[in-house]
Parts: structure tokens; C-alpha cells; sequence
């Protein structure tokens, strides 16, 4: 296997990781948003969700741009 390949399998694999770990911090940040507004707290209740949510986004542009991104990474490698 090419280190070009490796490296899309690699961050794929990272992708799914920041993926797998930011759903579940996002419906609890979610959760905990309709709570917050339920009691009626004031404060930052949103920075949570917001974070998660960033991550999920990271964690899909990983995936979806993996090959561009092992490319940007071995631009002056040539196989």
C-alpha cells in the first residue's frame, strides 16, 4: 500500500473517530439546551452544543476530504 493510500484510510479513520465522539456530545448538548431553557437559567447553556457540532463538522469534512487532504500532506512526495 502507498503511503498516499495509507494516509486517506488514516484520516478517514480519524474522521469517524471525531465523528463517533461528537454525536453523542451533541444530543447531549442539545438535551441540555431544552432543559436550560426550561428551568429558565441564563448563562452560556449554548457553547456546549455549539463545540459538538463543530466537531461532527470536522469529524465529516475528514471523511469527505480525505484523498485532498493526504495530498496537501505528501504534495512533494512522489510515488
Amino acid at each position: 500500500m502507498k503511503s498516499k493510500q495509507l494516509a486517506n484510510v488514516l484520516i478517514k479513520i480519524l474522521g469517524l473517530s471525531v465523528l463517533v465522539h461528537g454525536i453523542p456530545a451533541t444530543i447531549t448538548g442539545l438535551f441540555y439546551i431544552v432543559r436550560a431553557r426550561g428551568v429558565g437559567s441564563p448563562g452560556d447553556y449554548w457553547i456546549y452544543p455549539v463545540s459538538s457540532v463543530v466537531l461532527v463538522a470536522i469529524g465529516i469534512y475528514l471523511i469527505v476530504k480525505s484523498r485532498d487532504v493526504a495530498e496537501y500532506l505528501f504534495k512533494g512526495d512522489e510515488e
